[in-house]
Order: structure tokens, then sequence, then C-alpha cells
């Protein structure tokens, strides 16, 4: 009996001082980088109605932070200017003294890059889907070891709200850049270059998904999606499964401090984007409620231009983009009209992601960080002047003109009768910078497109030879 009672006396010892330490979700680890000039929070658990101590590397001052009767504490900390120098956090639980130390930690931006699967698409490719230079970048992501961190969330579903997810910061090697995302590391690399900071990506993206994939039960109700087990169950592709990534990959992570969010999303919601708009504004401002930090920017990508089967669903779901990006507040997009070839029109991944990068990063440079240097989009449409056969386009954005004036692909014109064919005559009138387009077929044009089908390329260019965003002049069904 004295040897059960001893036994069952260092069991409950034990437990309990395993109980007593500092755990924090696996987002808050070594290696981490936080936001700059920010109130950052610091959530976990410890010893039920005891204190946790907290020191930080630049300052003296210490923090505390009560634990409640379920074990949760939760504490904001101010961060000054970002540095490349590698910063400590020390988390002390004050009823046993063990402390939990994060190292080599980097303050400067983080942004958290989210969507399906152009998102997801790592540098290594995807079987059948090469990233153009996406080796290259790898054997020498070592050179961006003090600038750029990930944090990969990984694809999982949860029809629970999850609290952490099984994922650590890494370091840029040729081990790990493998599988960072080729679309987020372009942008990273670009913008901690042009602002000398460091730059965390935390990356949650699921190949496949649907904008109703990354909303709440609540608001998928609201929004009279069933959210019950069965119907959910019964969809045909796992992929497809609504709610369940919310709830396993946003859910964990949504705590964290970002500047802002980049998403490329939206293939999966093409033949239903009636419903789209709405269900994408309505995410968006879920998304930034429950980070808790505003209308922190929201940068989109167009979806790649592909077969998505005719009748233009593709291009529909793209003019939503482009409306979203206009009437929500701190919003842009990406165009990529111009970042395919041929031969990928059955391709739903292009491999030029490090143009996507790119333009993700300059049109965070010049209107989240304001360094108007850098171009944010390409000319958006503004108006339409028929003269005779000739129909001529004008536009808005054109800080630099537009700078393309000769064998200018993309345009189709229609008459009354609502046959589009393409432009056999495109050129500049560079006085007012209206584009002249025409077609022998067509005597009395009354409507123009540009890159307006699933699967189009376009080569009109405004300065930093970014193209103009797809649009239609007409409200035609078809």
């Amino acid at each position: 009996m004295k040897k059960f009672t001893k036994l069952f006396t260092i069991l409950m010892f034990g437990t309990l001082a395993a109980n007593a330490e500092v755990k924090l979700p696996n987002i808050l680890g070594s290696n981490m980088v936080i936001q700059q000039n920010s109130d950052v929070r610091l959530w976990g658990s410890a010893t039920k109605n005891s204190t946790v101590q907290i020191s930080v590397s630049w300052t003296g001052n210490k923090f505390t932070a009560k634990v409640n009767n379920d074990g949760k504490f939760s504490v904001t900390i101010k961060t000054p200017g970002a540095t490349f120098d590698a910063q400590t956090i020390s988390l002390k639980d004050m009823s046993d003294k063990k402390t939990l130390d994060l190292t080599n930690i980097l303050i400067g931006e983080v942004w958290l890059a989210s969507g399906q699967s152009n998102m997801q698409m790592p540098l290594k490719g995807f079987p059948g889907c090469v990233v153009e230079d996406g080796f290259e970048e790898i054997a020498f992501a070592d050179r961006e070891k003090n600038n750029v961190r990930f944090f990969t969330v990984p694809l999982k579903h949860s029809y629970e709200l999850e609290e952490d997810v099984d994922a650590q910061w890494t370091i840029p090697s040729a081990q790990y850049a493998t599988e960072y995302s080729a679309a987020a590391w372009h942008f990273a690399k670009n913008l901690s270059h042009a602002l000398g900071v460091p730059v965390g990506i935390v990356s949650a993206a699921y190949g496949g998904t649907k904008v109703e994939s990354w909303m709440s039960k609540q608001l998928l109700e609201k929004h009279g999606v069933s959210t019950k087990k069965e119907d959910i169950e019964n969809v045909e592709y796992e992929y497809e499964k609504i709610l369940l990534p919310y709830n396993a990959m946003f859910h964990p992570i949504k705590n964290f401090n970002y500047k802002g969010v980049i998403w490329y999303q939206g293939e999966s919601n093409v033949g239903h984007h009636d419903t789209f708009y709405n269900r994408m504004k309505d995410m968006i401002k879920l998304w930034r409620d429950e980070i808790g930090l505003g209308e922190i920017p929201f940068y989109m990508v167009e979806i790649a231009p592909y077969n998505y089967g005719g009748n233009n669903q593709g291009a529909f779901l793209r003019e939503q983009q482009f409306k979203i990006s206009q009437d929500v507040k701190n919003c842009g997009l990406v165009s990529t009209c111009d970042l395919v070839l041929p031969e990928e029109l059955y391709n739903i991944h292009p491999r030029n992601k490090k143009a996507v990068g790119q333009r993700l990063a300059w049109l965070a440079l010049n209107k989240t960080y304001g360094q108007q240097m850098f171009m944010a989009s390409g000319p958006v449409f503004k108006e339409l002047i028929i003269e005779g056969n000739e129909a001529f386009v004008g536009f808005d954005n054109l800080q630099m003109g537009i700078c393309s004036n000769y064998m200018i692909e993309g345009f189709e014109i229609a008459g009354e009768d609502k046959v589009f064919y393409e432009a056999d005559s495109v050129w500049l009138r560079w006085q007012t910078n209206h584009v002249a387009v025409s077609s022998k077929k067509v005597a009395k044009p009354v409507a123009v497109r540009f890159c307006f089908k699933d699967f189009a390329h376009g080569t009109l260019f405004g300065g930093a030879m970014l193209p103009a965003y797809p649009f239609r002049t007409d409200d035609w069904d078809k």
C-alpha cells in the first residue's frame, strides 16, 4: 500500500509539474518574425490561476500575464522598429519558475498568404506543373536567411475549431525552401529588399478550396449554406469541403499580428460568380474582424487564365474580383492576363510565380508603405468612344501612359448582333492615350472586350509593364 501511495504521489506531482510548464501555440516559436511597432499578442497556457512573467531582449521591462481558471493567458508586448539582430522572449511560470525561451526572433513585417493551389504551389512545383526558376530559388535560398522566414500551415480539415497547428518557423535553406509558396516567397523577397527589413510569411493555403472553405459556420449559415456534417461530407472532392479549412488552418493562427493578407483564390468558385462577390466581401470582413487589427490590407491575385469550360465563366469571376478590389477599403488586385503561355491553356497552375509575387509586393509597397515609385496596378477601363468603324478605348491609372503601341493582343469587338470577333487592328492614339480597336467583320461596333475570356493573353501595358485589367463595355450574359 505504501509503495502504491508513493507511486501515486510521484505520478501526481509529475503531472502537476508537466501542467505547470508554459506552453505556446506553435506559431509563437523560435525563428519567427514579429510585427514591428506593434502591440504583439502572446497567448498560451500555464498553471491555473498563476502568473506568467515575460522578458524580452529589446527592453529591460518585464511584463506579467494572469493565468485564468482554465489555464489560459494572453498579453500584448510592444515591439520596436524592425531589426535584423536576433531577439529573445522568455516566459516564466511564477508558480514553479520554469522558463520557456524563444530565440532567434526577428522584428519586421508579417503577412498572411492564403487561398488555393496557386498560392500553395511550392517552389519545387506540383506533379506535372513546374515553377519557373523554382530550383534556382531553392539552391540559393540561404542567401535570404536573414531576410525571410516562413511558417507553413499543413493541409488539414476539422469539424471543430482548432487551437494549434503542427508546424514550425523555418529559416530559408535548400532543405526547407522546396515547400515554400512560390508566390509568397517572391513577395517576401521583394518586400524585404525594398524596405530593408525582415519579412515573415504565414502560409495557409489549400489547393482547390472555395471561398466558402474559409468562412465560419455562422457566416456560412448567414449566406444560406448548410453546415451539417452530412452535407459537407457529401461533396465529391475532399478539397471542396467548406468550413473545415477555416476551422483547422485559419482559426489557430488568427491571433498572430499581421500587417496584411495576400490572397490567390477563386478558381473553384468559377461558375458561381453570382454569389462570389458578396461571399468574398464578407469573408474579408470576417478575417479582418477575427484578426482584430482593423482594416488591414487584403491584396488579391486574379484567377489564372485557363480553359474553364467555355461561356466565359472565368472572365465573369475575374470581373467580380476586380469589383471587390474597387469596393472594399484597403483592397487591391494583381492582374495575370499576360503571365501565361499558349501551352498553359489546360494548366491551371501557370509557371510564372515570380511576377505574381513581385506585383503583390509592388502593390503593398505603393499602397501600404507609401513608396509611390512602385507602380501598383495597370490601366483601368474608363470610356468607350465610337467613331465610324473604330472603337476608341480610354483608360484611367496612366501615370506612365500606355507603354505598348504595337502588336497589342487581347481585344475583341462586336456589333449589335453581340458576336465578338478578334480585333484585326489595334493602335494607340498617343496624343490622348486612347486605343483604337476595329475588325473588318464589324462595320458598326457597339462593344469592346479585353481579355474577357476564360483563357486570353493580353499585351496592353502601363507603367512597369503592368497589364490592363480585363474588362468589357457590355452587360451581355455571355
